[in-house]
């Protein structure tokens, strides 16, 4: 059995005095808490430990899970993202032509308008639209100036700052933006705010559109050829 030295107990007692739960000494001191339990066993509890009643206590202790919470999710990520991030770069064909026509067919398919006559892509995260408009660049030869963005905004979006934000963004000229298009939102409802709206991206090409969704379908067929969908 591990024996504590006298000062250790003596501060693990003065926290305990000035309200520290047996988590937060264990934290401090590396102490377990079934040890604190048996020192402090007879010891009256401190008085800022105690809550007049539930609704007191849960006001007190779901800031600090939160935080806790919080803390843990974050360094969960930033664990991931190094793993994933050593993985990614030991990854020699990402830039290869086919990896990037895979990517751009598979986003587009998912996140694409279906309709004829043009390839238009929509969304509200400017990663995504760029991915985009990046895999597009570099899978076809493409006619610069066919380009059109067009913005759905909300009434707190300054529509001068938005456009500059895409058009630098996306490296795209404002000359090539269409009129945006202010969206109503009810007064009485809360809605989380973005940077710059819906981007929706168009590239006016009945040729293109076509062919990248038959990418998708044929790279689709190809990888589940077990999978038998009946046409509807």
């Amino acid at each position: 059995m591990q024996r504590w030295k006298d000062e250790i107990k003596n501060r693990a007692n003065q926290l305990r005095c000035i309200g520290w739960s047996y988590q937060q000494i264990s934290n401090e001191l590396k102490i377990p808490k079934s040890t604190l339990s048996t020192w402090f066993k007879k010891n009256p509890k401190p008085k800022n430990l105690y809550f007049t009643n539930r609704n007191e206590w849960l006001e007190k202790i779901r800031p600090l899970a939160a935080a806790a919470n919080r803390k843990k999710r974050q360094k969960r990520l930033e664990k991931i993202a190094l793993e994933i991030k050593q993985e990614v770069d030991s990854w020699k064909n990402l830039y290869s032509l086919e990896v990037q026509k895979t990517m751009l067919a598979l986003l587009y398919w998912a996140e694409g308008s279906k309709g004829r006559e043009v390839v238009q892509f929509a969304n509200t995260d400017p990663k995504l639209a760029l991915l985009f408009i990046t895999l597009l660049r570099n899978s076809f030869e493409i006619d610069e100036s066919k380009i059109r963005i067009r913005l759905h905004l909300h009434s707190y979006h300054q529509e001068k700052r938005v456009k500059a934000f895409w058009s630098k963004l996306l490296e795209v000229s404002e000359t090539q933006f269409n009129k945006s298009h202010r969206k109503k939102r009810s007064e009485e409802k809360t809605y989380r705010r973005n940077i710059g709206g819906i981007c929706f991206i168009k590239y006016n090409s009945v040729y293109l559109q076509e062919r990248i969704m038959q990418y998708a379908h044929s790279i689709a067929e190809k990888l589940i050829k077990k999978i038998n969908v009946p046409v509807v």
